[in-house]
């Protein structure tokens, strides 16, 4: 009984994506996908800086890992927005300074330091946007 009620839907479905179409061509042509990233909290903290300051950030970052995350963090508390609008700015600071540490207590075994140079390429992308 559910599958011919799941059967009825997606004829359903179809029925109106064919409608839709006036020019009657299949359903898959006039389909229009959007993908988005799903980010983290720590990901989503990352603040969008001018981009001389996040071109500093990255060279920091790449030199002494976890360095330009830290300088980031005060970004925010000088108004750069983030991916957490929700959040309070004291929340957003203290997850970049989370990240920091994340960065530089892992950099012994390589995994902080690659993680701070991702960081940084990030905030490089996110303040040429």
């Amino acid at each position: 009984m559910e599958s011919s009620h799941k059967d009825a839907e997606t004829a359903a479905a179809a029925a109106a994506v064919a409608a839709a179409d006036p020019r009657g061509a299949s359903s898959s042509s006039g389909v229009v996908v959007q993908v988005r990233e799903k980010k983290g909290p720590l990901r989503a903290a990352i603040p969008y800086m001018p981009f001389p300051v996040a071109v500093i950030c990255l060279f920091l970052n790449t030199f002494v890992p976890g360095l330009g995350t830290f300088v980031s963090a005060f970004t925010v508390l000088c108004g750069a927005r983030t991916d957490l609008p929700d959040r309070h700015v004291c929340c957003v600071f203290w997850l970049n300074i989370a990240a920091a540490l994340i960065q530089i207590l892992t950099a012994i075994v390589m995994v902080g330091w690659i993680m701070s140079i991702f960081w940084g390429m990030d905030m490089v992308i996110l303040a040429s946007e």
